[in-house]
């Protein structure tokens, strides 16, 4: 892929086509660099010629790929679903750092690995994230809707797109006992502000703080899997 295409508009290039490779069943390490460049999880019931779910997950602050993962693995290989989880190059995402560039030239990166290595389902294509990557993802998602078809934000602060392409279903979740980001600060900001402009928005406030509870996590999956194929 060249690196020199600029991604200050955070615009993500690649979209899903028909794999080059078979990926095996299981977690994989991407890129050349084995630290950063992200995972790829294939769930027990992938098969290469039957397009899938995927859904990018992104950690919160000072996290790594592999917690980006956490709230949905244990449900991906029940759902079917396929999860990227790529790391930030800073502390935390880069929009939040001062704007678009290197974490969006990493994700299209895996992206265009991904679907490489495995057939997508471009009706069922989910950015998600904990925390900032929360926040990250609602900034990606906006900003590209032509390809994602739904955000999920667990616990988010803000929201910063540099556009509005596409109309992504959002679902949006947050603990009202929640310290870190508060949710009158956050999300009772943010739903109002996208539905405000359109966005159809599934929220949920539970009983809870800074976290993902399980049952929050299950009923974001179920939401994805059962409103994928609306067009």
């Amino acid at each position: 892929m060249q690196r020199d295409l600029g991604y200050e508009d955070g615009r993500l290039r690649v979209r899903p086509g028909e794999p080059r490779t078979l990926g095996a069943p299981g977690l994989h390490r991407l890129g050349p660099d084995d630290e950063r460049d992200g995972l790829l999880y294939l769930p027990a019931c992938h098969l290469a010629n039957r397009p899938a779910p995927l859904a990018v997950m992104l950690h919160g602050a000072g996290g790594n790929a592999q917690h980006g993962l956490v709230p949905l693995m244990p449900l991906a290989d029940e759902a079917g679903i396929v999860l990227l989880a790529t790391e930030s190059r800073g502390q935390t995402w880069d929009v939040i750092m001062g704007g678009f560039g290197p974490d969006v030239e990493v994700l299209d990166r895996a992206l265009l690995e991904t679907f490489d290595r495995c057939a997508v389902d471009p009706a069922r294509l989910a950015v998600g994230g904990f925390s900032d990557g929360a926040s990250y993802a609602l900034s990606l998602g906006i900003t590209n809707g032509d390809l994602f078809t739904h955000v999920i934000a667990f616990s988010p602060g803000f929201l910063a797109p540099a556009g509005q392409e596409g109309a992504p279903r959002l679902f949006v979740s947050h603990g009202r006992g929640d310290r870190v980001l508060p949710v009158e600060a956050c999300s009772r900001k943010i739903v109002p502000r996208v539905q405000s402009v359109g966005y159809d928005v599934t929220y949920h406030e539970f009983e809870g703080g800074h976290s993902v509870p399980p049952e929050i996590a299950r009923e974001a999956v179920d939401w994805f899997l059962s409103r994928g194929g609306e067009g």
